[in-house]
């Protein structure tokens, strides 16, 4: 258990903490919030049918089953089509919104999305800005960054933009884009002298897998509140071993969840579309849990070939 530890959110990854995922996530964990795949907005207003596809939980008050609250993320460079956007969601019941300027993949920076955003603090400032006065003053609004495009010498210029433009909360990724996900590239202590510049609160990110790591994390960028990604698909209870000292999950406890998972009724609907989508996800997972539960990779080497539902939960159910 890490005494100082404040907020712990639950990471927006894409391709990964969809739905249900998110449901299975902050039921066996305290979040005080957690957040959406980006939500891509291009040249026009979005449907509430779009908002809803990706965040179901606006079905019932922008929550998860297990109250958790979730807040919308937001992936696009006009300032002025992101806040009609954002408005839409938080009229939906969005627990405010949350500004994509870190996320590293190539298909996103090369649509000038995403990470490309640090290359022009001015239009990060831009964005937050009209997003802000659209939504009102009282709604949550996040942004997320990374430390800088190719390096790090507009990180403080990049952060100004965020506060300036009216974020109540800053999350940073302590990485550049160029370092994408190294281990050896994790810089926790400039996420610490950026908070000493602001006055909103920091959210620190990136390489957190353990409650070693949180602490570490916490002492290094001197803020009380973390986001966790994909340590926790490695260690499914982290944010409970990292805020109540509880154990890690034993591998009886993590088949359990597996099983649950396949089996969850919401897949039947997804696979009318994707019918490779359920297989992946179960894969996609099993390919993290072997980072700390050596019969994970068993487990994924007896299932890498299947690729239905049924299949699927007869392997997992096979004694």
């Amino acid at each position: 258990m890490i005494d100082k530890v404040n907020q712990i959110i639950l990471a927006p990854m894409e391709g990964v903490l969809d739905y249900s995922m998110r449901e299975l996530l902050t039921s066996i964990n305290q979040f005080d919030y957690c957040v959406t795949e980006f939500v891509r907005v291009t040249d026009h207003r979005l449907t509430k049918k779009t908002f809803y596809r990706l965040c179901p939980e606006l079905y019932h008050g922008g929550k998860t089953h297990s109250d958790t609250p979730v807040r919308i993320q937001l992936l696009g460079q006009i300032p002025a089509l992101m806040a009609e956007n954002a408005a839409l969601a938080i009229e939906l019941g969005s627990f405010g919104i949350d500004i994509n300027c870190g996320c590293p993949a190539k298909s996103v920076v090369g649509n000038q999305g995403g990470a490309f955003l640090l290359k022009s603090p001015e239009l990060i400032y831009q964005i937050t800005k009209q997003v802000r006065e659209k939504i009102g003053y009282t709604a949550p609004l996040s942004v997320k960054i990374r430390l800088g495009f190719a390096d790090k010498s507009h990180c403080f210029e990049i952060a100004d933009a965020v506060e300036q433009g009216g974020a109540t909360e800053i999350v940073i990724h302590g990485r550049t884009k160029n370092d994408g996900y190294q281990a050896n590239k994790i810089d926790w202590l400039t996420i610490g002298n950026i908070k000493k510049r602001l006055h909103i609160p920091v959210i620190a990110n990136g390489e957190i897998i353990s409650a070693a790591s949180a602490q570490k994390c916490i002492e290094q960028s001197q803020t009380d509140n973390i986001m966790i990604g994909r340590g926790i698909l490695a260690i499914p209870n982290l944010a409970n071993i990292i805020r109540f000292g509880d154990t890690p999950l034993s591998w009886q406890e993590i088949m359990l969840i597996l099983q649950k998972y396949a089996s969850k009724k919401s897949f039947i609907k997804q696979l009318q579309h994707k019918p490779l989508y359920h297989s992946a996800r179960i894969k996609q997972w099993l390919s993290y849990l072997k980072q700390h539960y050596p019969e994970a990779q068993t487990l994924l080497a007896k299932i890498r070939t299947l690729n239905t539902q049924h299949d699927i939960i007869e392997a997992l159910h096979f004694k």
